[in-house]
């Protein structure tokens, strides 16, 4: 993934980040707040907004090679706000155990982040 990739895929998740939060406050609020999940729809998008930033930023960097941690970032992404969109909007605990499994490639992306800037000169 390159620099041009990225900062698309980031502005579009970006996008999606935005999105999400209206519908969920206004179209899904009833549905939400009847399975008692307002606040995991509500983790579920702050957490994509978090790594989405983060996603910009590698983009923007001249001096990071950003696979590795775009990729982990990603991935838990997917995993992590994805399990919990499913939960909040199903109430179904089918893809609960997924979500810790997002949670550490999220970890893993900082971590990658951290190890790329500690390499620098």
């Amino acid at each position: 993934m390159n620099s041009k990739q990225l900062l698309v895929t980031a502005a579009l998740l970006g996008m999606v980040c935005v999105a999400l939060g209206a519908f969920g406050a206004h179209a899904l609020k009833e549905q939400l707040a009847s399975y008692h999940r307002t606040d995991t729809f509500e983790l579920a998008v702050r957490y994509q907004f978090y790594h989405t930033l983060v996603l910009l930023f590698l983009g923007l960097q001249k001096d990071i090679d950003p696979k590795i941690p775009a990729y982990l970032f990603l991935g838990g992404i997917a995993l992590f706000s994805g399990s919990l969109y499913f939960l909040a909007l199903t109430n179904s605990t089918t893809l609960v155990l997924v979500t810790p499994i997002g949670g550490v490639l999220l970890v893993g992306g900082w971590g990658a982040l951290a190890w790329h800037f500690w390499k620098q000169k």
